[in-house]
């Protein structure tokens, strides 16, 4: 299909079908894999899927709203844009196009700190304020620098990402020999011939590597690989009290990303933050982790309404939304739905993922007999006791 055909897509797996025709193998893998033998991968996805709703019937649900609010900010419906790294490689200016897709959606979008398009970059070209995702690296007079950078670019919320202290063992990456941009092998070269829609546009932008990084790190003028950057400066001390510093630095909106047990919620709320998101950083770590899904209720019981708690993995439809708020999140990050939209069709294609789960969602609440996002809870869950 060609790029403006992301209308007649229907769900997001023919938005992944799309991505995958349309974008080099490296980058789509990129996207669409897990580390080691991608197990937690394939299990935040397969565990929401056993979550079976409770369909009510002959209730007024004329009226229905998916209106809340995510760390203090108003939002349409209980879902932000995930932080994902190299979204610019899945199209030309991919962040810009994600972030004007979430504007407009009326949802937030949050950059990455290893995104193509730099802070400013995306800060130019979109009137909305987005939030900041930021890794904590060993040189902390780049991080306190890239702290001020977003703050002046008017980032609304910094979400501090922890899990990422060291690389994942991803062997697709490795075997794709990916890098950034991509190297002119013969490989690569016949792939990228193979995909005009991507490539064309690729040469007539300069966004092609770490806009974060290059050019605002000492002797770090060109950078290939994520790889060669994150076994350099990624920061295997990380700890809370790095935690706390990257805090006090933060005036605004605090969010801590990568929590997976109780005691490190309870940590977080030590911390002050305003927001925490149960995450595995969508299986790319540790495999052999727990599902997102199987630890929510482990942490929201932990966090006991003092802090929000939002989740992360295996988001691929509204219906999962509606199966996290049940389980007891406030909302949901969106990562590779998002980034199938993106490599299927620019904006458009994001737009369309968004407007996808909007409707799966609203179509779910009303089916369960709930006119109100507020409202989701356990009892809407097949199995589970009825309030």
């Amino acid at each position: 299909m060609l790029r403006s055909d992301v209308s007649e897509a229907t769900c997001i797996e023919d938005l992944r079908r799309m991505h995958r025709r349309r974008v080099p193998r490296m980058f789509y893998d990129y996207a669409d894999s897990g580390s080691w033998t991608e197990s937690t991968y394939r299990a935040n996805e397969d565990d929401l899927g056993k979550l079976l709703f409770r369909q009510r019937v002959a209730v007024d649900i004329s009226q229905r709203s998916l209106r809340t609010s995510m760390a203090g900010q108003p939002v349409s419906m209980p879902a932000a844009l995930a932080p994902t790294g190299l979204a610019g490689m899945q199209c030309a200016d991919g962040e810009i196009h994600a972030a004007r897709a979430a504007a407009k959606a009326g949802i937030p979008f949050t950059l990455s700190t290893m995104s193509i398009c730099s802070i400013e970059t995306v800060a130019d070209a979109v009137q909305e304020p987005f939030w900041f995702q930021l890794y904590v690296m060993r040189d902390r007079d780049y991080i306190s620098r890239l702290i001020r950078r977003a703050a002046t670019a008017g980032c609304s919320a910094l979400m501090l990402t922890l899990d990422l202290s060291i690389m994942g063992q991803r062997h697709k990456d490795v075997r794709n020999g990916l890098s950034t941009p991509p190297r002119l092998t013969l490989r690569n070269l016949t792939e990228m011939a193979m995909k005009p829609g991507w490539s064309l546009p690729m040469l007539f932008t300069r966004n092609r590597t770490f806009g974060n990084v290059v050019g605002h790190v000492p002797g770090v003028e060109k950078l290939r690989t994520l790889g060669a950057w994150s076994n350099e400066q990624l920061d295997p001390a990380l700890s809370w009290d790095d935690v706390q510093w990257v805090r006090d630095q933060w005036p605004g909106r605090f969010i801590l990303k990568g929590i997976m047990d109780a005691g490190d919620a309870e940590q977080g709320l030590r911390i002050g933050a305003d927001a925490m998101v149960v995450s595995n950083h969508g299986g790319r770590q540790l495999d052999g982790a727990p599902s997102t899904i199987q630890v929510l209720p482990e942490v929201v019981h932990a966090v006991k309404g003092r802090t929000e708690v939002w989740m992360d993995g295996g988001i691929r439809g509204g219906q999962d939304v509606v199966r996290a708020l049940a389980l007891g999140a406030q909302a949901v990050l969106i990562g590779r739905a998002f980034l199938y939209g993106l490599g299927a069709g620019g904006e458009a294609g994001v737009t369309r993922a968004i407007d996808i789960i909007r409707r799966e969602l609203d179509l779910t609440m009303a089916f369960c007999g709930v006119t109100d996002v507020a409202a989701i809870n356990g009892s809407i869950l097949w199995g589970r006791e009825r309030s």
